[in-house]
């Protein structure tokens, strides 16, 4: 069975409590509860992760390169700081696609460069916790057309 990672970064813990102006009432077990509903619907396996620490974001991203066919990730605010995400992701070869539950373009300047999106097939921003929706159907569609050939 295909395995995709779902990896979130910091202060997604907090999703649900944390300006809900901005990120919503929706928690993070929310959002994995209905991807998990969706994998099975997909038939592909779901692992999903949140870390605070960049270190550990960037050895799921290791262990994706043995493990898994394709990670989701929304790497919160390593977005725009974390050169050692990027590396980590140009060493893994399969789909990644990149998740924003706001729209970082919209937001302040800082945010509107991201280190992950150079390496991402897509990127999907300002749809709130539905775009981890879209995300985790398209990198299923990605990954069966690669082993389709």
């Amino acid at each position: 069975m295909t395995t995709i990672f779902c990896i979130n970064g910091p202060n997604l813990n907090l999703l649900g409590k944390r300006q809900p102006e901005v990120y919503g009432f929706e928690t993070l077990a929310d959002v994995e509860a209905r991807l998990a509903a969706m994998a099975g619907e997909l038939a592909v396996e779901l692992r999903c992760r949140q870390s605070n620490r960049e270190y550990e974001i960037i050895d799921w991203i290791h262990e994706a390169r043995e493990s898994a066919a394709a990670i989701v990730i929304n790497p919160g605010a390593f977005t725009h700081t974390s050169v050692a995400i990027l590396d980590a992701l140009n060493a893994y070869d399969g789909v990644v696609i990149e998740v924003h539950i706001s729209n970082i373009h919209k937001r302040e300047a800082f945010r509107h460069h991201s280190f992950v999106s150079g390496r991402a097939e897509g990127v999907i921003a300002g749809f709130g916790t539905r775009g981890y929706d879209f995300a985790l159907t398209r990198a299923a569609e990605l990954v069966a057309a690669a082993k389709a050939g």
